[in-house]
């Protein structure tokens, strides 16, 4: 085979990677959520600030988008994300480390008592999905 051939071949196999690679990518990205047949008080409030606050990126009910992942998912159980992450990057935002969004950046305007809803909502979702 001539140079111009093993190009062309070169290049064709190139593009088919890249666009398998870009049906992958987000594979397992937005998960499906089965949601409590109650919520607490709190968590109904916590809610309503998500949906305000925290559903663009993270989807509806923390299912995951293309901005941000699910935060109903193994990686946000108790034991390895603390109550204290999800202040944590409400205050200070995150740098990627088990996903390939980018950096969360800090989210002005949502206050402590705000983010003290937000978890026991995350959590009673994350209960009902078996995540802990």
């Amino acid at each position: 085979m001539n140079k111009y051939v093993w190009f062309v071949l070169l290049g064709f196999i190139t593009i088919t990677v890249f666009f398998i690679s870009l049906s992958f990518k987000n594979k397992d990205l937005a998960v499906q959520v089965k949601l409590p047949k109650q919520f607490s008080r709190t968590a109904i409030e916590g809610g309503k600030l998500f949906n305000k606050n925290c559903m663009v990126c993270h989807g509806k009910y923390g299912s995951g988008t293309e901005k941000g992942p699910p935060l109903i998912h193994k990686y946000y159980e108790p034991n390895h994300h603390s109550d204290r992450s999800f202040f944590l990057a409400v205050k200070n935002g995150v740098r990627p480390h088990h996903w390939q969004f980018g950096m969360m950046p800090p989210i002005k305007g949502v206050t402590r008592s705000d983010v003290e809803k937000i978890i026991p909502y995350i959590r009673e979702i994350q209960r009902e999905n078996g995540i802990f």
